[in-house]
């Protein structure tokens, strides 16, 4: 069989391109790496480009440290930057990513990987809006089925690519809401001194909520590419 050698430099540029910039010719999604070595998932929503998967990185992209603060009354305590675990189980990590005060998201150095933020509260409006408005688009972005989410994860189908997870949170006490019910993610836009908004989506609803937290709460992190 004659062999059609013209393909072969084809082949050789994406190889190339995977290697040096993490896009995937072949699936059409680039892949962000932090400072811990950790690579996301990432997906095109419209005009913006999401982590499909929650942040667990330890560090600033610059190699500063957040700490970690397992011991309730530490954190209930805490105006500095700090993430946890939920329940302190290594398990959880593994699929929901980390929890963070909102003490982590203003730092100068951004948490997320070079060339992406913190979505700030109206990058979060844009992306609802693209999807229909925050009354239908939660069950846009949540991984369907209840392998993570708990039964019944109402009109969960994914189809926005965003694979929202329901990583619980951790209380301004220190006590932990665990994984299953909900998710929820820090935006960088503050409503008060102590308090700054976050979305949350539920596994008994199809929408998204807008509402502001307390600071030294522990949420997820979704970094959003910068323009």
């Amino acid at each position: 069989m004659k062999r059609n050698h013209r393909l072969y430099p084809i082949a050789i540029f994406a190889i190339f391109l995977a290697l040096s910039t993490g896009f995937n010719p072949l699936c059409g999604q680039e892949s962000i790496t932090d400072w811990d070595g950790n690579v996301y998932r990432t997906v095109k929503i419209g005009a913006q480009v999401w982590m499909s998967e929650n942040l667990k990185t330890t560090h600033y992209s610059d190699g500063k440290a957040i700490p970690e603060i397992k011991d309730d009354s530490l954190w209930a305590n805490l105006t500095t930057v700090a993430y946890c675990i939920n329940e302190n189980e290594k398990s959880n990590s593994e699929l929901y990513g980390y929890l963070y005060n909102w003490y982590v998201v203003p730092n100068v150095k951004t948490v997320c990987p070079v060339g992406w933020h913190v979505p700030v509260a109206n990058d979060w409006k844009k992306l609802e809006t693209y999807l229909g408005g925050p009354g239908t688009s939660g069950g846009k972005m949540k991984e369907a089925g209840t392998g993570k989410w708990a039964d019944p994860n109402t009109k969960a189908d994914n189809s926005s690519g965003f694979t929202g997870l329901p990583g619980g949170s951790r209380n301004p006490d220190g006590t932990f809401n665990i994984p299953g019910e909900s998710g929820q993610w820090w935006t960088s836009t503050e409503f008060s001194i102590t308090t700054a908004w976050h979305r949350r989506l539920y596994n008994n609803v199809g929408f998204i909520d807008n509402i502001y937290a307390l600071k030294i709460e522990g949420f997820s992190i979704r970094c959003l590419k910068d323009n």
